[in-house]
Parts: C-alpha cells; structure tokens; sequence
C-alpha cells in the first residue's frame, strides 16, 4: 500500500532498517539475481569495473544498499574486490548466506565505517532512493570523502520528477518505507555539487508494466581532488 501524500519518516534511517528487516526474506527470495541479463545493467557494471581497475588498480570497492548481495558477487566476477554494506542487518545476513566467499557489513550510507580516500570504486543501485532530498547532499558527500582521487561512483535509480511515495506495506508485511524519485538532470546537479562529476548518463524508457524509468548516473572524483 502507498501512500504519494504521506510525510517523510521523523527517523528515516530507522525506518528503512526495520522495514527491510521485515521484508528480507521475501525480497531475497523474489531478487536473488536483480540484475537479469539486462544489456544496459551489464554494460555498464562491465565499463564502471574497467574504469575503476584502470584508475585505481586494487583499491576495494563498496556496494551501497547492498541487499542480497548479488551486485557485490558481479562486481567479483568483473575482477574487483568489491564487498557489500547494507543498513538491514537480516538482509546482510542473508547475503553472507547466499555469497559466504564475500564481505558484508551493516552500515548506512549518511555515515560510512570507510577511511577517507580509499575506495576506488562504490555503487549504489536503488538504494539512494530512499534518502530525502535534504540529506542526499550529505550521503554523496560521504562518497566523494571514501572515494580515492580518480576514484568511480555508479548510481541507479527510478526515473521521476519530485515524486514521493511512503510505502505501508509491503510482501504481506507492514513497513514504513518512502521512495523519492529523481530525474537524471537532477541526480547530475546533486553529484556536481558534491565534487563528483558526471561521466555517463543512462535512461531506460519504461516497458511492459514497468510505471518508471531506469536511470544510471556514472561520475568520478577527480584525480586532483583532496
């Protein structure tokens, strides 16, 4: 059940939490590969680990909102050392199950358990669409500071203008969940303020049933960048 009208949640970082607690083991057992054989997905994970490999050699790579894990386990089999972190800690256990050769670690995006300026690559698919409008600024301030200069950042997200869904209910269970919807221009303007500029814009139309787009923002921290 959603609700377009409802309040963003007093705590959202909470609020995510425990909704996707509730929901893990059904959203594992539907998304235990989300990525398909979507061409554009592939294309693009196979250009950011090429982009990252040339730029930053073996500097780890973080998966943001990681969930069942298996973009972390792609990202491996692309060659990088990626390892997943996720605000759920039912979701992280499920992807230690799923993927036990992996890392992964319970952690939040507004505040990243990462060093400065050590990451040579992170991604984030459709998990920065839970973060308000207010705190987004902070969450990929966080990234610019992880990430080593030179370093890459891979966005997805559905594709809308100022749209903002709170979600109740979800795989049976109740949760308190909003999702907000950007459009491509505007996710570029929030990675530009941040230091990260942009490299790659993508936008899959919708199709069959699908109501939004797929969008895919690929920006960089410059190699002169502190």
């Amino acid at each position: 059940m959603t609700d377009p009208n409802a309040d963003p949640a007093a705590d959202f970082i909470e609020a995510t939490r425990s909704s996707y607690d509730a929901i893990a083991p059904a959203y594992s057992a539907e998304h235990p590969d989300g990525l398909g054989d979507g061409p554009v997905e592939t294309a693009l994970l196979t250009a950011f680990a090429e982009l990252v490999r040339t730029a930053s050699g073996e500097a780890p790579v973080a998966d943001v909102g990681s969930g069942p894990g298996y973009v972390t386990a792609r990202l491996n089999a692309l060659g990088l050392p990626a390892f997943g972190i996720d605000i759920s800690p039912h979701m992280v256990a499920l992807a230690r199950e799923a993927h036990p050769q992996l890392r992964f670690q319970v952690g939040s995006m507004t505040s990243l358990d990462i060093p400065d300026a050590t990451l040579g690559g992170l991604l984030a698919l459709y998990s920065t669409i839970h973060i308000p409008d207010a705190d987004l600024p902070g969450v990929l301030a966080e990234f610019h500071r992880v990430l080593r200069p030179g370093g890459y950042v891979l966005l997805a997200f559905q594709a809308s203008e100022g749209e903002h869904i709170h979600m109740t209910e979800r795989y049976g269970q109740d949760i308190s969940l909003d999702y907000y919807f950007r459009t491509p221009a505007e996710i570029a303007t929030y990675l530009t303020a941040a230091g990260l500029p942009p490299h790659t814009r993508a936008l899959v139309e919708p199709r069959d049933q699908q109501k939004w787009g797929r969008a895919f923002a690929l920006a960089h921290k410059p190699a002169e960048s502190t």
